[in-house]
């Protein structure tokens, strides 16, 4: 197991000696189950968090007839292997779990009937049917109106969205997806307040469901009253205990369930003047503040207030992540043209710069397949061509990586670079706050190259890591929930100030 951080011991308040927490994080593209514990401190010596991944498995959306869905029920299925696995873990070691704590991603919802069972595999985020919904929605409540009161950036796929777009919400209740998953566990119907401030049914400075939004769409208002990080769900239902072999009292704790809001806690900053990447299947760029920005300049700029632990905000844009570079590695996989990804970026490292570049975040690479196609569309469609710019490969030690290859996984890199700086140029001309540095967490941290070129586009030194972020800031809430740990992101962050690797932008 590897020690990612030391912090401060706190009280013990709910943990005895040897407690021990899991983290249940889940992607878009695969999940995981995460033993962390806590040492102990004193004599001047922090206690030092370390995990230890105890089950793995896949995660992606499903076609069922002509839409995507998740496939809610495998995924409670793999958590409560997960379980088993954690449990048989702990109890060799001699020690006693204490608290579960889940985190996914955001937007999406499971349907639950009056007798509490899920009445179909939830929609994924990905599928195109809110695109019929979103005028007669802005027909209802003028985007102007739904940004001053969830400061929520524009997305088709909100889940504002995707409630006008359900057939018939009578009788039904709504519970985002690591709060269903909470609910398989303890029985107990709440809502986050980081995942429910991703829907745009959020009042941004009420900290509270908006009535005015349900109101206006014509909705009911389906969702469970909100629970904050570190508050507690429930204690696991007696059939789950006893098949997982975790004790009854085990807490399943509300930790920062939007994935970005538990990576953002992680965040190893020393300061407040930071800026962060949180990088993975999707990039969330932006901003930690204490205040919501809902001017009307924001909004026209399409920035998000979502809200982090312990009630900060979360001033980001959503930029198309490393999602292109798994399509595209997947398609080539299809066309029996795979190559390993360290190969891919050495050959894409080896390109000279100014070759093109694409909007990452445009609706166009939302769904699945064809990635390699459509990037080399969209840069034709600006007068671009990757043909022109993969020829240079050929002179480059580009190995077993053809040059379509090498051009498309460059223009990939430079493209995020350059929507990260635009980004965060723009949300410091928004909220008036002026970073120092750039954290970039997440599976996107091990990507020199993206990292380099990232610091060159913003002018930013960029600090790298860590790479489980989100595992760790969900751990640190439950540790703090505890009773484990004492103190506010300052010292929670301590935890994972671990050396992350500094790069340089060019020139400095």
């Amino acid at each position: 197991m590897a020690a990612v951080g030391t912090t401060t011991a706190g009280d013990g308040a709910h943990a005895a000696p040897g407690a021990a927490m899991i983290a249940v994080d889940i992607g878009a593209s695969s999940g995981r189950v995460i033993v962390g514990r806590l040492g102990p401190g004193g004599a001047g010596r922090p206690g030092r968090l370390e995990m230890e991944i105890v089950h793995r498995f896949p995660n992606g959306v499903t076609e069922i007839d002509g839409t995507l869905h998740w496939d809610a029920r495998s995924l409670q299925r793999e958590v409560t292997d997960g379980l088993k696995a954690a449990a048989a873990v702990v109890r060799e070691s001699g020690e006693r779990v204490v608290s579960i704590g889940i985190d996914t991603w955001a937007v999406d919802y499971g349907l639950l009937d009056a007798d509490g069972e899920l009445v179909g595999p939830p929609h994924a985020y990905r599928d195109g049917r809110t695109e019929p919904v979103i005028d007669r929605v802005h027909a209802a409540i003028a985007p102007e109106r739904l940004y001053a009161i969830g400061g929520l950036q524009f997305l088709p796929f909100n889940t504002v969205y995707q409630l006008a777009a359900e057939p018939d919400l009578a009788g039904l209740r709504a519970l985002m997806i690591p709060d269903l998953l909470a609910y398989w566990l303890t029985g107990a119907e709440r809502t986050e307040e980081t995942n429910a401030s991703t829907t745009a049914l959020f009042d941004a400075r009420e900290v509270a469901w908006s009535a005015e939004v349900f109101e206006a769409i014509g909705v009911p208002q389906v969702f469970a009253d909100l629970i904050a990080p570190g508050e507690a769900y429930g204690t696991l239902l007696p059939e789950v205990a006893a098949e997982t072999g975790l004790d009854p009292d085990v807490r399943v704790v509300a930790v920062g369930s939007h994935d970005t809001a538990s990576a953002v806690a992680a965040v190893p900053a020393e300061d407040r003047e930071f800026a962060y990447v949180s990088s993975g299947t999707w990039s969330l760029v932006g901003l930690e503040l204490d205040e919501p920005v809902l001017t009307e300049a924001s909004r026209r700029a399409n920035f998000t207030n979502e809200r982090g632990v312990d009630g900060t905000i979360r001033y980001l844009q959503n930029v198309g992540g490393l999602w292109l570079l798994q399509e595209c590695t997947r398609t080539w996989a299809e066309e029996g043209r795979e190559r390993p990804l360290a190969d891919l970026l050495a050959a894409a490292a080896a390109l000279p710069a100014g070759g093109p570049v694409v909007d990452a975040n445009s609706p166009e690479f939302i769904a699945p397949g064809g990635m390699p196609a459509r990037l080399r569309a969209a840069v034709e469609s600006d007068g671009g061509t990757l043909a022109a710019a993969g020829a240079a490969a050929a002179s480059a030690d580009a190995g077993a990586v053809d040059a379509e290859q090498a051009a498309t996984v460059r223009c990939i890199m430079d493209s995020l670079a350059a929507g990260y700086a635009a980004s965060l140029r723009q949300a410091s001309e928004l909220s008036g706050k002026r970073p120092e540095v750039l954290h970039i967490v997440g599976g996107g941290s091990q990507n020199a190259l993206l990292c380099q070129l990232t610091a060159d586009a913003t002018g930013l030194p960029v600090l790298a890591g860590p790479v489980e972020a989100t595992a760790q800031g969900n751990l640190l809430v439950q540790a703090r929930a505890a009773g484990l740990l004492t103190g506010g992101l300052a010292e929670l962050r301590a935890a994972v100030a671990a050396d992350p690797v500094r790069y340089e932008p060019a020139g400095s």
